[in-house]
């Protein structure tokens, strides 16, 4: 494994975290239940990561604005353009492996 300083993790991770970012935002058909059940996470536990780091900082982020942070626009403004209903077997899907922190 390459040896990086902090310095260099932190720049390469921050990058990361701007592109994962950028491509759910540009990703609007992929709904969060599709990526919950997929991935295990989804654009609220993202920026429910974000807001936990900053509260770790010391930064005071609310529930709504770590989302804007995430969803590049307010949350209720993402779901009335994006947002589908979920089918039943999404639903089910969902509830089965559903992590035991939402």
């Amino acid at each position: 494994m390459i040896d990086l300083t902090e310095d260099q993790k932190r720049e390469l991770e921050a990058a990361a975290f701007r592109r994962l970012v950028s491509h759910l935002r540009e990703r609007t058909d992929v709904q969060n239940i599709d990526l919950m059940n997929l991935a295990g996470f989804c654009r609220n536990c993202l920026s429910n990561w974000y807001r936990e780091a900053a509260e770790t900082s010391g930064i005071a982020l609310d529930k709504e604005a770590s989302r804007e942070i995430v969803y590049g626009m307010p949350y209720d403004e993402w779901r009335s353009r994006y947002q589908t209903e979920a089918s039943p077997d999404k639903q089910a899907t969902f509830e089965k492996s559903r992590p035991k922190d939402h």
